[in-house]
């Protein structure tokens, strides 16, 4: 089976987000019955208005940073964090002077108590055999050349 590959980013965007939303493009890049998710770009005073929806869902920010509100809660947040949004709780986010990427990675339903996905093994054909830990070592770090050719464009 081929690699999937599905472009986002610069110019696979469009205006995304619920009613009121401004300066939000968006692009969705899995969605099905399990759950969805989308590259977000806010631009400077973007937001998401707040909305609720019956699915749990991550705002995880990527780069840049600004606003997230759950309920009655406000607080910012930056590259590298990310902000349950509980379903069925108000929430939204927003930027002020800086632009923010995020995923938005949403569940179908709400959280699960367990915390664990129920997962479905399979049985082991005829002939099959489980499969045994593999040996391997690290390779250490790569090596740089001991002289860049100055005409394809390395650095100097």
């Amino acid at each position: 089976m081929p690699i999937e590959i599905r472009r986002f980013g610069v110019g696979h965007r469009r205006p995304d987000g619920p009613p009121g939303t401004t300066g939000v493009l968006g692009q969705v890049i899995h969605s099905d019955a399990r759950g969805l998710v989308a590259e977000l770009a806010f631009a400077r005073s973007g937001s998401i208005e707040p909305h609720s929806s019956p699915n749990t869902s991550w705002l995880v920010v990527i780069e840049g940073g600004g606003w997230v509100g759950v309920g009655d809660e406000r607080t910012r947040i930056a590259a590298g964090e990310a902000a349950l949004w509980p379903a069925d709780i108000p929430h939204g986010a927003w930027t002020d002077g800086s632009h923010m990427r995020a995923l938005v990675i949403e569940f179908a339903g709400a959280d699960e108590d367990a915390g664990i996905l129920v997962g479905r093994a399979r049985a082991l054909e005829p002939g099959e055999t489980l499969a045994s830990r593999a040996e391997g070592r690290l390779t250490g770090p790569p090596t740089a050349p001991r002289h860049p050719d100055p005409d394809a464009g390395e650095p100097a």
